[in-house]
């Protein structure tokens, strides 16, 4: 889906900060479906910046946030979750009336609490998550398709401006995605079952893996640990972030675990094919979803 040439694009530019995988891909989709005339990429490194401006995927880097944030009318903090709110608060000191910031952190209680209050008027926050992404690292991975067919929460609060939220859901919308809309508190109960707790169970799998059984892992092995290998600077903010309901999620996965540990102890067979049907049933309809998508 992309705009038409005689119809101004939504956004006439948008910034991207962090141009890592996900703000790379967005900037690749953005451009790709005519949302944007400009991509600015802001990060620190301006050799990487330029690399990703000569490439095509950026039209203008810049190293300093101020100056990106005054000629935006969309940023996106593509940031570690830690870094969300301060470069936020400081984006939308020299930000013009009508800019809209997003993100697309894991988390957003605490982001959509502290930012609730402190932005200037006319300077509007509204979370987003898009579910998407790869232990791929590196704007040289980004992918104008990586939103296709996947799912992004936006997470309003009561005062945000509904015209806005509708203008945010339009554009997650337009490069691919089914947009929900949940509370910041509801989005990070569930995306701690949902991903937090599994990248937590894939670190502490693959820990335990000897060193001289390393090459008898297989795939099976591999497919459950992939996720560890996600960048501890970006999970070790989302864990401490969320920390209450993944310890939540947590007690719940170690249930789970002790469960299979007592049928197994017991000798009880039947248990624990009950114990194993449950989950590949879970497991199948997941499939199924994925294939219908």
């Amino acid at each position: 889906m992309s705009h038409s040439n005689s119809n101004p694009p939504p956004f006439e530019t948008l910034t991207i900060v962090g141009v890592g995988l996900l703000g790379g891909s967005i900037a690749r989709a953005a451009k790709q479906r005519g949302l944007v005339q400009r991509v600015i990429g802001v990060g620190r490194s301006a050799a990487r910046l330029e690399q990703a401006r000569q490439s095509g995927l950026l039209d203008d880097i810049q190293t300093d946030l101020l100056q990106a944030a005054a000629q935006s009318d969309l940023m996106i903090f593509a940031t570690p979750v830690n870094l969300i709110v301060p470069g936020v608060r400081e984006a939308a000191t020299t930000c013009r009336p009508g800019t809209l910031i997003t993100d697309v952190g894991s988390t957003k209680s605490h982001l959509c609490r502290e930012l609730v209050s402190g932005l200037p008027k006319e300077v509007t926050f509204v979370g987003s998550h898009p579910l998407a992404g790869s232990h791929l690292q590196g704007w040289e991975h980004a992918r104008a398709d990586l939103f296709e067919g996947r799912v992004c929460v936006v997470t309003p609060i009561d005062t945000s401006p509904r015209r806005t939220v509708e203008k945010l859901t339009s554009f997650w919308q337009t490069i691919g995605m089914t947009v929900l809309e949940m509370s910041p508190e509801a989005h990070d109960s569930a995306l701690a079952q949902s991903s937090h707790v599994p990248h937590v169970v894939a670190s502490a799998l693959a820990q335990t893996l000897a060193e001289e059984n390393r090459s008898l892992a297989a795939t099976g092995f591999a497919d459950t640990t992939r996720i560890a290998a996600g960048d501890p600077q970006v999970w070790v903010p989302i864990l401490m972030d969320n920390r209450d309901a993944v310890l939540a999620r947590l007690d719940e996965f170690s249930t789970q675990v002790a469960a299979f540990r007592d049928a197994l102890a017991r000798r009880d067979a039947d248990e624990l094919r009950r114990l194993w049907e449950r989950g590949k049933a879970i497991r199948e309809q997941l499939q199924v979803r994925r294939v219908a998508e």
